[in-house]
């Protein structure tokens, strides 16, 4: 059970559905609450499918390559790792996001979809979270329930995001997104740990 919350937690720390908000509200601003809430519903689908894909297939692609377990997971983490400073020392996910939005019309699949809540380092996460050479099918499923778990309450915080900025406001967000910068960072050096312990156990 331990281990459940400890998975539902990391997930939800890497997708950070808290700091989409203010990359949602940005986006979605010249729409009324009924398209509002569509694009909440269907940017939380769109994301979820994108990692169920890097789930399903993104371990293949990269043995496909010729990627070793121990580089993947070494590369990995270092590719969180910097995800996780630009949360905690950059300027923030939200305010980086907004930034790149141009186009109102295409905003469910960018930057809503991804890379706000299917972020680089999400896609990151659960190929290593759903690795074949660690985890059983059944470990792998729960997994993908729990991502599942966390887009569909990402989707309900969209939903709600305007009354929760007013209650939380710009600076409790962008707080709690340097809180899960600093836990995702966590995860990324004990990653890269492991995958160096296990190259030079298994020479």
């Amino acid at each position: 059970m331990v281990e459940v919350l400890t998975k539902i937690f990391f997930v939800f720390a890497v997708i950070d559905p808290i700091g989409s908000i203010p990359v949602y509200l940005e986006a979605t601003k010249e729409f009324d609450i009924v398209h509002k809430k569509k694009v909440a519903v269907r940017a939380s689908v769109i994301a979820f499918l994108i990692l169920l894909f890097f789930i399903v297939i993104g371990q293949l692609i990269l043995e496909g390559m010729s990627v070793s377990l121990d580089a993947f997971q070494i590369s990995g983490g270092v590719i969180l790792f910097l995800f996780a400073l630009t949360m905690i020392f950059g300027d923030g996910k939200p305010e980086q996001e907004k930034n790149r939005i141009t186009d109102y019309k295409h905003v469910t699949i960018f930057p809503i979809a991804i890379p706000s809540i299917a972020s680089p380092g999400a896609i990151m996460a659960v190929v290593l979270m759903t690795d074949n050479h660690l985890y059983s099918i059944t470990q792998q499923a729960a997994t993908t329930v729990i991502v599942l778990l966390v887009i569909g309450i990402t989707s309900l915080i969209l939903l709600t995001a305007n009354h929760l900025q007013k209650k939380i406001g710009n600076y409790g967000i962008t707080v709690i997104s340097k809180i899960m910068g600093l836990i995702l960072a966590s995860y990324a050096v004990q990653s890269i740990l492991s995958g160096i312990s296990h190259y030079f156990s298994n020479p």
